[in-house]
């Protein structure tokens, strides 16, 4: 039962590790990675408890349980780190083509933050 809870630990750390580089890249997702992490410390309770208590990870995971959406400032401050990113991007590579792939994925990925950040019902 110690390797198990040994394997979960460490996959739990590499996801939560995963969901973490989405504070910085802004087309990763951060919310499917974050779940995962937290369903990897299922056999370990207290890495769950120190998890929840960081309010970034607390939001996303509290939020998605609860079916609440994600809140406005979170979905503002996600769109304009995404837009600025891409923005920057766009003017670093020159390339035309590469210009409008960065167009379409940031309007995939607005769309896609603008859908998980609506309340659902709960069941």
């Amino acid at each position: 039962m110690r390797f198990k809870t040994f394997v979960l630990t460490g996959l739990g750390f590499s996801f939560l590790g995963l969901g973490a580089v989405g504070l910085l890249l802004p087309i990763w997702p951060t919310t499917p990675f974050v779940l995962v992490s937290f369903a990897c410390f299922s056999s370990s309770p207290v890495i769950r408890e120190r998890i929840m208590r960081v309010p970034f990870f607390k939001e996303y995971i509290e939020n998605y349980s609860k079916g609440k959406g994600l809140t406005t400032q979170t979905v503002w401050i996600s769109l304009i780190w995404l837009w600025i990113m891409l923005i920057i991007s766009m003017f670093v590579i020159h390339i035309f083509w590469l210009t409008l792939l960065l167009v379409f994925i940031g309007s995939l990925v607005t769309f896609h933050i603008m859908w998980i950040s609506k309340e659902r019902e709960h069941k």
